[in-house]
Parts: structure tokens; sequence; C-alpha cells
């Protein structure tokens, strides 16, 4: 029973119930592997999807000869029922934390308050990676929906009410264009909660991004006044007047 894939769980939850599984067929397999082989237990490896005899590599069977003759029925160990289908259920202990530092560079626009980020780079760790295209994959995804919350995406209403932002017309997303290309590393620093030493990823870019952006345009400003989440142009503009006006000699330091 699994009740969705949320808080970065998937691997950890549904990858350690597959992996304990998979695990528990390939020890019936091999026992099965060593009585066909007529070996002993100890003797037989798996590697790579074959079981071979330790000392004679030109023994071996693959795990599909296997599931065969486990199926069949027919030259089974004593003792072992047939067919090679597991099951395993993972209830955590506790939850796993990855950690990972964010940071943005950014350029802002004085006259139209429009900001643009031209660096962005991330470090993260998240354990034991399993698949290296799929994490990098999930961090840029995620920090283009963070930078989308920092700077463009808000939903907004009518005086009255009525949804103005209600499509791709005028709800602003990032596109290619106004995002810089990502430079991402990680360290690797397992946990013991789970057999994978697995933690999650799937958020590290969505919590990452929106106080690397907004950190980097306060900095920016020069300023510790709030500037409200998305950072549109007109909402920049006029933080940038209010830092000017407050300015003794009628310019901010920017």
């Amino acid at each position: 029973m699994g009740t969705g894939t949320f808080s970065s769980r998937s691997l950890i939850v549904g990858g350690t119930a597959i992996i304990r599984a998979a695990t528990r067929v390939v020890d019936k397999a091999t026992k099965i592997a060593a009585h066909l082989l007529e070996v002993d237990e100890g003797d037989v490896g798996f590697f790579e999807g074959r079981f071979v005899v330790a000392g004679a590599s030109d023994r071996t069977l693959t795990m599909k000869d296997v599931a065969r003759a486990a199926h069949v029925a027919w030259n089974l160990p004593e003792g072992v029922e047939p067919g090679l289908q597991e099951s395993s259920v993972f209830d955590p202990t506790d939850w796993t934390y990855p950690f990972g530092t964010h940071a943005a560079v950014l350029e802002v626009d004085m006259e139209t308050g429009e900001v643009q980020v031209i660096r962005y780079v991330a470090v993260d760790d998240c354990g034991n990676v399993v698949n290296p295209t799929i994490v990098e994959g999930q961090i840029h995804g995620g920090v283009a929906q963070g930078i989308g919350q920092a700077l463009f995406e808000e939903v907004q209403y009518s005086p009255e009410g009525q949804l103005e932002t209600g499509s791709f017309l005028n709800y602003a997303i990032p596109s290619a264009t106004e995002l810089p290309s990502f430079e991402l590393d990680r360290t690797v620093t397992p946990t013991s909660l789970n057999p994978l030493g697995a933690k999650g990823v799937g958020e590290a870019g969505t919590i990452g991004a929106p106080p690397a952006v907004m950190n980097a345009l306060h900095d920016a400003l020069e300023t510790d006044d709030e500037i409200d989440m998305p950072a549109s142009p007109e909402r920049v503009w006029h933080a940038i007047r209010s830092l000017r006006s407050s300015d003794p000699r009628g310019s901010a330091a920017v």
C-alpha cells in the first residue's frame, strides 16, 4: 500500500521494498541454481544477471534459466516451493534529511526593475545516487520552479474576485529564455535508515531556489526591506524608488 509519490519518498520507501524483495528472489534463485549446477550454494555467485560457479566461469545459468526451472518445478531442491515471486513492505523508522547549498547571481535593471538570473550553482547531498540523470533532472526542474516562484508566478484576482491569471497567456512561468544553464554538483553522505543509503532529492530545487534568488536580489539592492514574491519588475521598480527616496543624497547606493 503506497499513499503516493510525495515528500521525496519514492526511492526511499518504494525502492527499499523493491531491493528487499529482489534480494529474496536472488537468494532463492541462487539455491535453485546451485541445485541445477550440482554444487554447494556457497559456491554460486550472482553477477549481472548470471549465476556463476566459483572457479569455473564456464559453468553458468542465466536468471531466465533459473526462473524457468523455478516455475516449471520439475527439478527443485527439497523444500523449495515453485516460483520466484517475493514481496516486501518497508516502513521507515525515521525521516531522511538531505542537504545542500544553492547560490544565485542576478542582474537588476535599475530603470525597469527587471531581474535576470545570470548564474545558478547548486550542490546537493541526497545520499547514494541510483540514477544520476534522474537526480539532475529533478534538480533542474525544481530550480526552474523555484525561480518561477521567486520572480514570475502569481495568482491574481480582480477587486470583484475574478481570476485574472487563469491561463499561460497571463500567468507568467519561466522558459529557457529566462533561465541560465544550471551548474550542478553533489556530495555523497549515505543514510543508515535504508539499505540503499538514499535520501530524498525531489524537492531540493524548489526549496533552495526561492531563498537563493530573493537573497541575491536583496543583496543587489543593498536592502533589508521585504520584497514580496514574485519579485516582478513592478515590485522591484517600486522597491528601487523607495530606496532612492529614503536616501538623503537622493539616490540609494545600488
